[in-house]
């Protein structure tokens, strides 16, 4: 089908329902941290994905694929996402292990948090449970490939099953987007690197990306503008097919194939009004990808992307604090955009 008929957002990978407790403050090893508040929500790059551009008002198909547990926290996932009228039929149920779930610890005075991840059906979602065949979106999400065990493993044909999924997402016409997760291990640049030459648009932050590159991208003072616009060179140079997408607290940075380099500055949000930071990266995604499905001009994708960004913060939550797309952009007018670093 060719890419002009195409309408909608195919989103899979990692679903997982986020149990989000408010606390606070950090405990050291053996000390004692009293929680505050605590909720249920949505977690994982697909799911936050869909549920965000539904928010912001998207009129075109949002339809998921993952593997669920046949538990609670799976049929908590599926009803809701029928009732924002996300398609269910490629979420799978399994009975042979849980949903995944993760632990969100949000410090109360910063909003600065952790996560403590259980991969429980994530670690089981394979290549076959992937079905493009019939599908009639535009864009392909996969988050997080370098957090599916299943899909690391090397196939017959010397190929990690994750590189084999966008191959065949490219082969039947569909754009393919990459989210990848600040999960620290040694191979971490190897999970990543071979499935480059199918990935259209690959989203990372500063943190990610120098593990990827080996470069340093901030220090203390904060973000080094020139070695994230090095970064994006060797990251497009490893054969990303369109966009490389670094996103850090102080804005993002893209550089396509063409050479064009873009900036834009986070929203200056008021540090009172900043309730919880979890999911900010995916809620940018949302933004910069919906606005990549209207083919908005560079500059408006990274708008948007920085102004649903900055309409997270207001929620501990990864999904709550997502306004409509009108109002999201009325925040960066409001409060003003940050200027690039020296």
């Amino acid at each position: 089908m060719k890419n002009a008929m195409r309408s909608g957002i195919l989103a899979g990978g990692n679903w997982c329902v986020d149990h989000v407790k408010v606390i606070d403050s950090y405990p050291q090893l053996d000390a004692l941290g009293v929680i505050l508040s605590e909720e249920r929500s949505n977690g994982g790059g697909p799911y936050n994905l869909l549920k965000n551009l539904f928010k912001l008002g998207a009129g075109f198909p949002l339809i998921g694929i993952g593997l669920l547990g046949d538990d609670e926290n799976g049929r908590y996932i599926i009803e809701e996402c029928t009732a924002l009228g996300i398609d269910t039929c490629q979420l799978i149920l399994t009975d042979n292990v849980p949903t995944s779930y993760t632990d969100v610890m949000s410090v109360d005075s910063s909003a600065r948090r952790s996560f403590f991840h259980q991969k429980g059906t994530n670690a089981l979602l394979a290549e076959d449970h992937f079905n493009f065949s019939d599908t009639k979106a535009k864009i392909f999400h996969l988050a997080y490939i370098n957090l599916l065990d299943s899909l690391e493993k090397i196939g017959p044909d010397g190929n990690a099953d994750v590189t084999n999924v966008l191959r065949r997402a490219k082969e039947v016409g569909l754009q393919t987007a990459v989210d990848l997760v600040s999960f620290p291990r040694d191979d971490f640049a190897a999970t990543v690197k071979p499935s480059m030459p199918y990935i259209d648009t690959l989203f990372l932050n500063e943190l990610e990306a120098a593990w990827l590159t080996g470069l340093a991208l901030k220090n203390e003072s904060g973000i080094l503008p020139g070695a994230v616009e090095e970064a994006l060179n060797l990251i497009l140079d490893m054969g990303v097919k369109q966009r490389v997408v670094i996103h850090f607290p102080e804005g993002a940075m893209e550089l396509d194939k063409g050479g064009r380099i873009g900036w834009q500055g986070s929203v200056q949000i008021p540090e009172e009004m900043i309730v919880g930071a979890a999911g900010a990266g995916d809620a940018f995604a949302a933004g910069f990808l919906y606005a990549l499905h209207q083919e908005w001009p560079m500059n408006q994708c990274l708008e948007l992307g920085v102004c649903v960004a900055a309409s997270c913060l207001f929620d501990s939550t990864t999904s709550n604090g997502i306004l409509p797309l009108k109002t999201c952009l009325e925040l960066g007018r409001k409060f003003g955009f940050r200027e690039i670093p020296n």
